[in-house]
C-alpha cells in the first residue's frame, strides 16, 4: 500500500483546494437547465468520487422542483436564487433525506415562491454557508491530525505491513463514527426543531 503520513496530509488538504462556486460565479440572468447543470458540474466536478459522476442532472431537477425545494423555471430559465437552492441541495442530500432539506427550509423560506417573506436571504444563507465550510475545513484539518496521531500511537507495535492496514482501517472508522455523530445531531435538531414548525406551515 505504501501510503505514508505525508500522503494523507496531502488527501486532507485536497478537500481545501475543491473548487466552490461563489455568488459572483452565477450570472444575474435566467438560464435554461443545461446552463445551470453546465455551470454547477464545471464549478464542483472535482467534488464527485468518479468522472461519469454528474454533480446535477436534469432528473434531479426536476425531482427537487417536484418534491417542493425548488420553484418551477419561468419561461423554462432558472435565476440566480434557484441556482443557489440547487447548490445548498447538493451539499446537503449527502447528509440529509429530501424530506429533512424541506423541512430545514420551510420556515426560514416560508412561500417558497415568494422572495420577500423569507427569514434569510438566500443569498446570505449561501454567503454564510461558504464561510462555515472554509471555516470546518480549516478546524477539521488540526483535528483530523491529532486523531490521526492517536491512531498511530495504537497501532504502534504492528509490524510495518499490518501497521500501514491498520492506520488506515481505523482512520476510515474513526472518520465514519464522526460523520455518523455529527449526521445524528443534525437529524435531531432537525426533528425537535424544524419539523415541528414546517407541520405548522
Amino acid at each position: 500500500m505504501n501510503f505514508s503520513k505525508e500522503d494523507l496530509k496531502k488527501l486532507v488538504s485536497t478537500l481545501s483546494l475543491a473548487e466552490e462556486v461563489n455568488i459572483t460565479d452565477i450570472p444575474d440572468i435566467g438560464l435554461y437547465m443545461e446552463q445551470v447543470t453546465g455551470l454547477i458540474d464545471s464549478k464542483l466536478g472535482s467534488l464527485t468520487r468518479s468522472p461519469d459522476d454528474k454533480v446535477l442532472t436534469k432528473t434531479m431537477i426536476n425531482n427537487y422542483t417536484k418534491a417542493g425545494l425548488l420553484i418551477p423555471p419561468v419561461n423554462k430559465k432558472y435565476y440566480r436564487d434557484q441556482v443557489i437552492l440547487m447548490i445548498l441541495i447538493y451539499y446537503l442530500k449527502n447528509i440529509l433525506s429530501i424530506n429533512d432539506i424541506r423541512d430545514l427550509f420551510a420556515p426560514i423560506l416560508n412561500d417558497i415562491t415568494i422572495r420577500e417573506d423569507d427569514i434569510i436571504p438566500l443569498s446570505d444563507i449561501y454567503s454564510a454557508f461558504l464561510e462555515l465550510k472554509n471555516q470546518e475545513l480549516d478546524s477539521f484539518h488540526t483535528d483530523f491530525i491529532e486523531k490521526h496521531e492517536l491512531i498511530r500511537q495504537k497501532t504502534g507495535k504492528l509490524e510495518k505491513q499490518n501497521k500501514e492496514v491498520a492506520e488506515m482501517f481505523l482512520t476510515v472508522i474513526m472518520l465514519i463514527a464522526q460523520a455518523n455523530a455529527q449526521k445524528r445531531l443534525a437529524e435531531k435538531i432537525i426533528d425537535e426543531y424544524f419539523k415541528p414548525l414546517s407541520d405548522q406551515g
